[in-house]
């Protein structure tokens, strides 16, 4: 049965044309990888058909009281309430249901035997309802998913408005999760999520009954969880059984076939050209041309679409530090309480180190701990000599105006307007993008300008918090051979171990000196 249909898509932004003509379905149960490049309208795709965004063009068709559970990138949480109230509230529409089921109850002593009968079946369904939907067991369910997020370790009755990005997108994932709703609508859910807190949602979706549509560039996990591929590239949606390594093959092959046709056709009208010319003068021959032309006038001309701009990142090296980066006497981090024991820690020169260990334990405390940017609970940090220090935040702090060409020419003065242009398409920007505002730019491109930053100042470390989040498997892979070739060093925190195992020489694992219970 069909849960959604789109006919004939079309949408873009200005002169920025994203889907031309589009269409797609989904079907009960199916587990649906939407992939592409940064900037293709993954995003805008979810935010359209859930009637965030109206399309220019399309009709968007969902079956009747299908209820959708969608995790955006940027949803907030109200803020007052706790983690506990938060999840509850997946719950809302049962607690309704339950206080109908009340109010019914309050009125069958008033009624004949025909309205009570009614009423004993409507009784019945909400109770069956409920029932269905484990609500006597309600707490259980919370603390069993909050468990299986690392929520728990949060503390449920934590105020939201106190959390991290990334703690948030836990708690909505995890409401959603509650919800269980007909179609799970997943953008990028194992951003913020660490190692351990993957798998439990991969084993989650796998076992999932209903139907769900995730975008993620997080190719092995996406590759365990899904049955079908749509992928966005040039405007269009296509669709592939199987997983990922089986519409990369079936890509490929369909890539390589278009490519050779192109090829054979490109040489028949350029045949058919020549012989046109050559002959169309001749009165013996003029026929035979004039075949050709029409011919030629007829021919469904085979096009390529053309090549996304490839990104290249190469970090620029500054002088060489002194052996010691920093060392750590005693240092415990933390806010209003400790998030460690006391820490001696000790990084030299050349060290590629990976930080590893559940979302909460303090990771990013400890690099801005090391950095200076805020007080350590107790102990000191030793910074070594001739620093120059290169960091990529995980999440940018607020909205930002600027255009690309603006936010690069702000750091980099000296550079001309057309330098600045060439450093952003070096890190896999179109003109539209370069030219586009930062705010309205995809969570992938936005990352490409803050590594266009990073990479054209002269550094000798790098710390880097996430750096993945958001990109895709061009960007990302493009950046793992940017940091294997680094002759600096790199304090990095990332949740994928496919990306960091070939570029560290050590892996510190935080839940060694974490206060937390993990």
């Amino acid at each position: 049965m069909s849960i959604l249909n789109v006919k004939n898509l079309s949408h873009g932004f200005g002169d920025r044309a994203i889907f031309d003509n589009v269409s797609f379905r989904l079907l009960k149960g199916e587990h649906i990888g939407l992939i592409g490049a940064n900037g293709e309208g993954k995003s805008s795709f979810m935010k359209i058909i859930t009637h965030q965004i109206e399309p220019d063009a399309g009709v968007i068709e969902w079956s009747k009281r299908v209820r959708v559970g969608y995790l955006d990138q940027h949803t907030v949480l109200e803020k007052g309430m706790t983690i506990r109230d938060a999840l509850k509230g997946a719950f809302k529409y049962l607690y309704d249901l339950e206080e109908e089921m009340n109010q019914i109850y309050g009125k069958m002593g008033d009624v004949d035997e025909n309205e009570l009968n009614i009423m004993l079946e409507d009784v019945g369904n909400i109770q069956d309802i409920l029932d269905h939907n484990d609500f006597y067991i309600i707490d259980s369910k919370v603390e069993e998913i909050a468990r299986g997020l690392g929520i728990a370790d949060i503390g449920l009755d934590k105020q939201v408005n106190d959390l991290s990005g990334g703690q948030r997108t836990k708690i909505l994932l995890a409401k959603l999760l509650l919800e269980k709703p007909d179609i799970l609508l997943l953008d990028e859910p194992t951003n913020y999520l660490d190692e351990q807190h993957i798998e439990w949602l991969k084993r989650y979706l796998q076992e999932y009954e209903n139907a769900f549509i995730l975008i993620s560039h997080d190719m092995a996990f996406l590759n365990s969880v899904i049955n079908l591929i749509y992928h966005m590239e040039n405007q269009k949606l296509d669709r592939y059984v199987g997983s990922y390594d089986d519409f990369m093959k079936v890509y490929e092959a369909k890539k390589s076939q278009l490519e050779s046709a192109y090829k054979k056709q490109q040489q028949e009208i350029e045949d058919l050209k020549d012989f046109v010319q050559r002959n169309k003068a001749r009165v013996a021959t003029r026929n035979m041309a004039m075949s050709r032309q029409k011919k030629l006038d007829k021919m469904d001309v085979i096009e390529l679409a053309k090549d996304r701009p490839k990104p290249e990142f190469n970090f620029k090296m500054s002088r060489a530090s002194g052996k010691l980066i920093f060392e750590t006497k005693d240092l415990v981090i933390g806010y209003d309480e400790p998030l460690s024991k006391p820490l001696n820690l000790r990084m030299e020169r050349g060290q590629k180190i990976a930080l590893m260990g559940a979302n909460g334990l303090g990771k990013t405390t400890l690099l801005r701990s090391i950095l200076g940017e805020i007080p350590p609970v107790s102990g000191s940090v030793e910074m070594g000599d001739y620093l120059y220090i290169g960091y990529f935040e995980q999440e940018m702090k607020e909205a930002n105006y600027n255009t690309c060409i603006e936010e690069v020419w702000g750091e980099f003065p000296s550079m001309d307007q057309r330098d600045i242009r060439a450093a952003l398409a070096k890190c896999g920007l179109t003109t539209k993008h370069i030219e586009s505002k930062i705010v309205v730019l995809s969570g992938g491109e936005q990352a490409k300008v803050r590594l266009c930053k990073l990479i054209n100042n002269e550094t000798n470390l790098l710390v880097l918090d996430e750096p993945t989040n958001h990109l895709d498997v061009d960007a990302k892979d493009e950046l793992k051979r940017a940091l294997k070739a680094y002759k600096g060093s790199i304090l990095l925190i990332c949740h994928e171990p496919e990306f960091y195992q070939d570029i560290v020489s050590d892996v510190w694992n935080c839940e060694t000196w974490t206060t937390k219970i993990v």
